[in-house]
Order: C-alpha cells, then structure tokens, then sequence
C-alpha cells in the first residue's frame, strides 16, 4: 500500500522561506516521479513543482522562487523537498504531495497522480 506524508508547513511572514519534505513508500518499479501541488480556499488543485522522469519542472508563479529536489531513493523510500522563499500571501494554500503516475496528463495535472498525502498548510502573513 503506498503511503505518501507530507512535513513541515506552518505560518511565515511575507519575504520568509519554508522547507517542505514528502515521504512516499510502498511501490516500486516506477520512473519515481513526484510532484508538489497546492489547493487554496475557492480554487482548483494546482501544481507547483515536480521532478518528472528525472526532469525538473515548476509552475510559472514558483519559478526563481521554490526549488524541488529529489533525494536517491533507499529501500523503495522516495523523499521529494520544496523549498520556499520570497513568500507571498497568494502562496498560501494547502500543500499536498503526489506520487505514482496514473491517469493522462503531465505534471501539473491532478489526475495524473494516483497517491497523494493529506496536506499540510503553509500560511503567508503580512
């Protein structure tokens, strides 16, 4: 059964920097593919960052802002990292992991992504 947990969000003031870490596990033989997403009260589900078949991706908002990395995976455990500076209050939203490829679609898409975690809330306040 995958498991997929995302850590370390909370409350930064505008101009600070959060560190979030994803932890999936429990499937294998995958291109190890993840992505950070992100869902703001009244909005859609939108993809922040992403190292997808080994390529680096990044939404036009969190370009030269946020940087995602990928640690080797060890024992079938995959760690993806996002890390944020220069906040903004229109970053706050629920941050949500994705991993295993699923349904058609690339990276930033929702329904590309089979596991997901449950969320963690990063609030940027002025």
């Amino acid at each position: 059964q995958v498991q997929v947990v995302e850590s370390g969000g909370g409350t930064v003031q505008v101009g600070g920097s959060l560190r979030l870490s994803c932890t999936a596990s429990g499937y294998r033989y995958t291109s190890g593919s993840m992505a950070w997403f992100r869902q703001a009260p009244g909005k859609e589900r939108e993809g922040v960052a992403s190292v997808y078949t080994g390529i680096t991706y990044y939404s036009p908002s969190a370009r030269g802002r946020f940087t995602v990395t990928q640690q080797n995976p060890e024992n079938e455990v995959y760690v993806l990292s996002l890390e944020m500076s220069s906040l903004k209050p229109d970053d706050t939203a629920v941050y949500y992991c994705a991993a295993v490829l699923g349904g058609a679609g690339f990276w930033n898409s929702a329904n590309h992504w089979r596991s997901w975690g449950q969320g963690t809330q990063v609030t940027v306040s002025s």
